[in-house]
């Protein structure tokens, strides 16, 4: 048994002495990365630099990543084009931010009424997702590597200066929103435009919009909006899940070995762990602290929700119906939420 011991040991010892021995062998990589949302905001930049923090370490000194704020090295609206031209070699920022350039790509984001981020998950990683992704991407002439990186669970659905109560009350409002829920508030007499973080609270304070949605309570805390907004309703319709997506260079990926390719991957997935528990443990915390401050959380009645859900269906049929993109994906993404409906109908408690 001894003998067997020490054998053991050999070996392991064996195999940590000899991967600094293969880490050396990879081209060192440095990844200047430019970044969508500030990494002060938990979820939704902090997983970004929960990637910079952590590469170093876990490949062997092989990668580094420097990261760069909003605006800083390049716009944030000209990130993907950034990646894909070389002028750097990745990029950190949620697939919906693309919807200009290819709108299919905002299912990817953020699907209202879509699925939980769990099941979001599950369709990326075990459905046809990432493959579906990736393939919209180089088709649109895309020179990058796209992967999930990061996700966080439902955002609230809009903080108001007044009561909403009806759809009438909704119509001539002016509202900062995002992604596909942006189209549904359109339908409804609203008139969106969609703002970076740091503007929507000069916005408000000035009157230039009436409401807004941003993500969840602790985020929108970090960017004041509840001191002018004293309605925040939940749930959060348009945005059950959001994902983001950390962008390479093709070029750049092709470049790098193996290990470090999946050094990558491997941390990404567990950045998008880290930034779900991240998420679903911070809220309730600024919930509580909004009451104290004069908010108001609601909830919509459900003929807001019915009204919501017939307005999206309305939006989803025309996207088919104007983009071949959308419909595949869209397709691909019912048949897999219509198999997992009978797991997740079974399988969980009814919350109270």
């Amino acid at each position: 048994m001894k003998i067997i011991i020490t054998a053991t040991l050999a070996f392991i010892a064996a195999s940590y002495l000899s991967a600094p021995v293969m880490a050396a062998s990879d081209k060192a990589v440095l990844l200047k990365m430019p970044i969508y949302y500030g990494s002060h905001l938990p979820g939704l930049g902090s997983t970004a630099k929960y990637l910079a923090d952590n590469v170093d370490v876990l490949s062997n000194g092989s990668i580094k990543i420097k990261l760069y704020e909003p605006k800083k090295l390049v716009a944030s609206g000209e990130i993907l084009d950034a990646v894909s031209t070389g002028k750097v070699q990745a990029g950190y920022a949620t697939p919906g931010n693309w919807g200009g350039k290819m709108p299919a790509a905002r299912l990817f984001s953020a699907v209202p009424f879509g699925p939980e981020a769990p099941e979001y998950l599950a369709w990326f990683m075990y459905g046809n997702g990432a493959k579906l992704h990736q393939e919209l991407y180089d088709k649109s002439g895309f020179n990058v590597k796209t992967q999930v990186c990061g996700v966080i669970a439902p955002e609230t659905s809009g903080w108001f200066k007044k009561e909403i109560k009806t759809a009438d009350d909704l119509k001539g409002l002016k509202m900062r929103f995002f992604g596909l829920g942006a189209e549904v508030m359109e339908k409804l007499g609203v008139s969106t435009v969609g703002l970076p973080g740091g503007e929507i609270f000069p916005a408000l304070e000035k009157g230039a919009i009436d409401a807004t949605e941003f993500s969840m309570p602790a985020i929108d805390k970090r960017i004041g909006v509840s001191k002018i907004a004293k309605f925040n309703y939940y749930p959060g319709w348009h945005q059950q899940a959001t994902v983001f997506e950390l962008l390479i260079n093709k070029d750049t990926w092709k470049g790098m070995s193996k290990s470090q390719q999946a050094v990558i991957t491997q941390l990404c997935r567990a950045a998008t762990l880290d930034a779900l528990a991240l998420g679903e443990a911070i809220q309730a915390p600024v919930m509580r602290e909004n009451i104290k401050n004069g908010v108001k959380n609601l909830y919509w009645s459900q003929d807001m929700l019915n009204t919501f859900k017939s307005t999206w269906d309305s939006v989803v049929d025309e996207q088919k119906a104007k983009d071949a993109d959308f419909a595949k994906i869209w397709a691909d993404l019912s048949a897999f939420r219509e198999d997992y409906a009978l797991w997740e109908k079974n399988a969980f408690l009814p919350r109270n």
